[in-house]
């Protein structure tokens, strides 16, 4: 990948906040109703200027998301967001959602569970009070990330907790849909088999997502998530992209879902998925 298209970019950045405010509402984080904050406000949130909030709204204004009822107020139209059925299968399904920090695999989950009525297991909320609270007994930072103390001694054990999680959903018949970043995990082939072996011996189906976001979109998100884990990656933001390979792909079968500026929205490609996976199990 040329150099050049992993800096961060200010060119159709009101895109990328408009998408993410759109997979807010879908993944019902923004609800039907709810007031927006103020154009200015929402610049400052962002971290982008009050031109590029006026065209975000303007984006989703015509695809009937927000309705603008004054100069000064705008509020978020999902009539349907409460209009959700659940979804029990004979087989039960495990969704397992990996992707880079910023990527949008939350609030695929989210859409998805919606859409489903299935569980929605992320890792970091699963995981991070006691994350932190380790951290800090072994005397590292809470949003420590990075270091050789968090990759060795605790990254392992959020993942254990997470498969522990979905593996008692599983055993009880339920449907699961799980969110990390599973970088190690989708590259490493023992890993995978026996993760298959695991759910196949539970008669349940195991789909692999793998969410692929641009570099720009992931940072407007992680700048506007402002998460303190992410300070790191922020303070150096070149260097993070250097480490990682934006063109990953899960070493098996896996369902890729585009979360970019250009691709189709995150609730098509999730109704998508439920219709391949519905097809798939009966």
């Amino acid at each position: 990948m040329p150099a050049d298209s992993r800096r961060p970019r200010s060119e159709a950045v009101y895109e990328q906040v408009a998408r993410n405010i759109r997979n807010g509402i879908e993944a019902g984080v923004l609800r039907h109703g709810q007031a927006l904050p103020s154009t200015r406000q929402l610049a400052e949130e962002w971290k982008v200027s009050v031109h590029t909030i006026s065209e975000a709204m303007r984006l989703l204004i015509e695809d009937g998301l927000v309705i603008s009822k004054s100069r000064s107020q705008r509020v978020i139209h999902a009539p349907n967001q409460t209009a959700r059925g659940g979804i029990r299968l004979r087989t039960p399904n495990v969704l397992l959602i990996g992707g880079y920090a910023g990527s949008g695999k939350s609030e695929l989950g989210r859409v998805l569970a919606r859409e489903t009525g299935w569980p929605m297991l992320d890792k970091d909320t699963l995981t991070r009070p006691v994350v932190e609270a380790a951290l800090e007994v072994l005397g590292t930072s809470p949003h420590d990330r990075e270091s050789d103390t968090y990759l060795t001694l605790i990254r392992p054990r959020e993942y254990e907790a997470l498969a522990a999680a979905t593996r008692e959903n599983v055993e009880c018949g339920t449907s699961v849909i799980t969110a990390a970043p599973y970088i190690r995990e989708f590259t490493d082939p023992a890993w995978i088999d026996r993760t298959k072996a695991t759910y196949e011996g539970l008669g349940a189906k195991l789909t692999f997502v793998w969410v692929n976001c641009d570099a720009e979109s992931m940072h407007t998100y992680i700048r506007h998530r402002g998460a303190a884990r992410d300070a790191a990656k922020l303070a150096d933001w070149q260097g993070y992209l250097n480490g990682i390979d934006v063109d990953f792909r899960p070493s098996t079968d896996h369902v890729v879902v585009e979360n970019s500026t250009s691709a189709p929205p995150l609730q098509n490609q999730a109704d998508d998925l439920v219709k391949k996976l519905m097809v798939e199990s009966s």
